[in-house]
Formats: C-alpha cells, sequence, structure tokens
C-alpha cells in the first residue's frame, strides 16, 4: 500500500461522523490531534497529485516559498478559537475545515519542505514554536471562555498542550543546533 492511499484511508476515517464528532468532542484531541492527522493525510496523498500534476506543482511552488506561505496561513486560521467553535456550529465550516487542512496545509507542506533550505526550515519551527507558546499562554491566562462549545478547563488544558507542543520544538531547535541530524542518517 503506497503512501497516497494511507493519507486516503486516514482522510476517509477522520470524515466519518462518528470518530469526526469523538475526536471534536474534546478541545485537545479537536486541535491537537484531529486538524493535524488531517493535515498528515494530506502530507501522504500529496504524493498522488505531485505525480498526476507535476508542472502544476514546479509552476505554483517552484522554492517552496508559496506552498509554506499557504500552510502558514491555514494552519494560523484553525488556530483561532472562533474557527474552532464555527466548526462545531455549522456544517459549512467543518466542511472548509476538512478541505483545508488536508488539501491546503498538507499538500503544499509536502510540496514545499523538501524545497525550503536548513535556514527556511528553522525559521518555520522558530514561527511556530512562538505560535505555539503564545497561544499556550493566551488559553492557559485568558479570564473568559473563549470557545462556546468548549469549557473553561478544556481551553486550560489545550493552552498546556500548545505550551508542550513549543518546548518540544525549542528542544529540536537545540538538538538540530548542536547536533547535524544527517550525521546519523
Amino acid at each position: 500500500m503506497n503512501q497516497s492511499t494511507l493519507g486516503l484511508i486516514l482522510f476517509v476515517f477522520l470524515i466519518i461522523p462518528p470518530v469526526a464528532n469523538l475526536m471534536e468532542s474534546v478541545m485537545i484531541i479537536h486541535m491537537h490531534m484531529q486538524m493535524p492527522l488531517l493535515i498528515i493525510a494530506g502530507f501522504f496523498m500529496a504524493k498522488f497529485f505531485q505525480v498526476k500534476f507535476p508542472h502544476f506543482f514546479e509552476k505554483w511552488n517552484s522554492n517552496g516559498i508559496p506552498g509554506i506561505l499557504l500552510f502558514i496561513i491555514i494552519m494560523a486560521y484553525w488556530m483561532l478559537p472562533r474557527t474552532m467553535d464555527e466548526a462545531l456550529n455549522l456544517v459549512s465550516m467543518e466542511i472548509f475545515k476538512f478541505i483545508t487542512l488536508p488539501f491546503l496545509a498538507g499538500l503544499p507542506l509536502r510540496d514545499s519542505w523538501g524545497k525550503l533550505g536548513k535556514k527556511g526550515k528553522n525559521a518555520i519551527i522558530i514561527i511556530f514554536t512562538l505560535a505555539f507558546i503564545l497561544m499556550g499562554w493566551l488559553y492557559i491566562n485568558s479570564t473568559s471562555q473563549l470557545c462556546n462549545n468548549y469549557l473553561v478547563n478544556d481551553q486550560i488544558i489545550l493552552g498546556w498542550g500548545f505550551l508542550t507542543m513549543g518546548i518540544g520544538l525549542i528542544v529540536y531547535l537545540g538538538y538540530t543546533f548542536f547536533i547535524d541530524p544527517s550525521d546519523y542518517v
């Protein structure tokens, strides 16, 4: 079984209503599990589109920058508390989530990541490290309920999840600064 098929199977599994409802019932699972899995599904399916439409990617994303900018925009959009609420309240927003995360985030990420140099990759990781720490601080320290569909305790747990991811990225950046991972491949 190739990666594209695996990505399609993962995507279909994630959009099955009982699975989607279960994952969306807990805030941290919604944000830190369902959404990344949708991106991973798109990442895996990207190989099919790269083979099927090579000229499109060569023309549109030759150096990786347009694709990574699209990835950043989609990620920033879905990190907003209001968009999580709307995905639960409006069917059209939920459909939008299931389209944008795999096809406008996962697919461009796969096409762009290999085209970026080490400095570009580290810049993206630093951007997300700062974003995760900021979002973690926001969710933990907010005195009001940011998402109407989740309790304040849920948003605090999500905030700690964001901070943990930010710390993990700091550790990764430190590791790559002192040790060249390509030496161990």
